[in-house]
C-alpha cells in the first residue's frame, strides 16, 4: 500500500476567493488524532472571513476556519488511548475545509452506528443544545425565535418538542415554512419596521408578550424586535453572532421589564463537547432531526459556491455542507 503524504485543503485568500491547495498530510501530536474528514458544515460566522476584512491575515491556514467537521480517525498520537483508528467521530477542530484535519482527543465525540453515514456537523448541533439549555424553556411558554436559519430551525424544533408555543420570525418565506415543519405554531415575517413586526408577534400572544425570546440573527434589528416582544421578567437569549460593530439597546425597556439577558455563546471547549453529546442523544431520541436542513452540498473545490449561496440566501437554502 502506498502511504498518503499529501492532501487537499481549501485556502481562503481574502476578497471572496478560495484556492484548493495540495498540503502535507497533517500529523497528530501526542494527544491528538488525525481525521479523514467526511464533511464539514459551512458556518455563517465564516462569511465575513471569506468576504475579507482588514483585521484578518490572509491567506488563512489551509482548511481554516472550518470548524464543523466530522469523519473517521485514521491516525493516533502516541498518548491517545481512548480512541481507535476507524472510529467515526464529530470533532471540534479548526481546519476542516480539507480532506484531513487533526483534533485533540478530548475534542471528539463518537458517532453511534445508529446514525449510519449521515452527516453530523457536531459544533452547530452542540451550539443548539447549549443555547436551548440556557434558554430554560418549558411546556406552554410563549417562545419567539427570531431568525429561522439552521440554528433557529433547530431551536424551534427543540422548543416545540418541549411543549412550548413557538413563534418563528424570519425575513424569508422558505425559512418560515421550514420553521412550521419544525413545529412553530405561528410565523411572522421580519420587516425593517420594528414596531410593525413586534405588533404582529404580540398580537399572537394577546398582548402578553413572550416568556422567552431567542435572537439568532446577529443583527441590530432583531435585538430591537426582541426587546419589544419579550415580556416582563422574560428571558432574552442572544444566540446570534454580532461581529460587525457595536450594538445599541433600549436599556430603559430592559430595566422596566426586569429581563434576564443571556449571552448564549460558549467559549469553553468542554461545554461544546457536552453540547455535541447532547445533540447525539436528542437525534437518537427523535427530539432533533437536522437532516431536512442540510439543503445544499458542495465539493471541497466548490467552497466558493457555498459561501456565495450563503451570502445570497435564496429560497430553498438553509445549510450548506462541504465534502472532500
Amino acid at each position: 500500500m502506498v502511504a498518503i503524504t499529501a492532501a487537499k485543503a481549501a485556502v481562503l485568500t481574502g476578497g471572496g476567493r478560495v484556492e484548493l491547495a495540495a498540503v502535507e498530510l497533517p500529523q497528530p501530536g501526542p494527544f491528538e488524532v488525525r481525521l479523514r474528514l467526511q464533511g464539514s458544515g459551512v458556518c455563517a460566522s465564516n462569511l465575513p472571513v471569506w468576504e475579507g476584512r482588514r483585521w484578518f491575515d490572509y491567506p488563512l491556514a489551509p482548511g481554516a476556519p472550518g470548524h464543523e467537521g466530522w469523519g473517521v480517525i485514521d491516525a493516533l498520537g502516541e498518548e491517545v488511548v481512548d480512541f481507535s483508528i476507524g472510529e467515526r467521530v464529530a470533532a471540534l477542530s479548526y481546519n476542516a475545509y480539507a480532506e484531513y484535519d487533526v483534533a485533540a482527543s478530548n475534542a471528539l465525540v463518537r458517532l453511534p452506528s445508529e446514525l449510519g453515514d449521515k452527516p453530523f456537523p457536531g459544533e452547530p448541533l452542540g451550539c443548539a443544545m447549549n443555547i436551548f439549555s440556557r434558554s430554560d424553556i418549558h411546556a406552554d411558554q410563549r417562545v419567539a425565535v427570531i431568525g429561522a436559519g439552521f440554528l433557529g430551525a433547530l431551536l424551534t424544533e427543540l422548543a416545540a418538542r418541549a411543549g412550548a408555543n413557538v413563534i418563528a420570525v424570519s425575513r424569508r418565506p422558505f425559512a418560515l415554512e421550514m420553521a412550521r415543519e419544525k413545529g412553530a405554531q405561528a410565523v411572522v415575517q421580519l420587516t425593517d419596521d420594528v414596531a410593525y413586526t413586534a405588533r404582529q408577534v404580540n398580537a399572537l400572544t394577546q398582548g402578553e408578550c413572550c416568556d422567552r425570546v431567542i435572537e439568532v440573527t446577529g443583527h441590530q434589528l432583531a435585538l430591537e424586535v426582541a426587546t419589544d416582544v419579550i415580556g416582563v421578567r422574560g428571558r432574552l437569549v442572544i444566540a446570534g453572532y454580532h461581529q460587525d460593530g457595536l450594538r445599541h439597546i433600549d436599556m430603559q425597556k430592559w430595566n422596566w421589564k426586569g429581563l434576564d439577558v443571556i449571552n448564549a455563546h460558549e467559549r469553553d471547549p468542554g461545554q461544546y463537547i457536552e453540547g455535541i453529546r447532547q445533540a447525539i442523544i436528542a437525534v437518537e431520541q427523535g427530539r432533533l432531526n437536522p437532516l431536512p436542513l442540510y439543503t445544499h452540498s458542495f465539493g471541497l473545490g466548490e467552497l466558493d459556491g457555498a459561501f456565495e449561496l450563503m451570502r445570497k440566501r435564496p429560497e430553498g437554502f438553509i445549510k450548506a455542507l462541504v465534502t472532500p
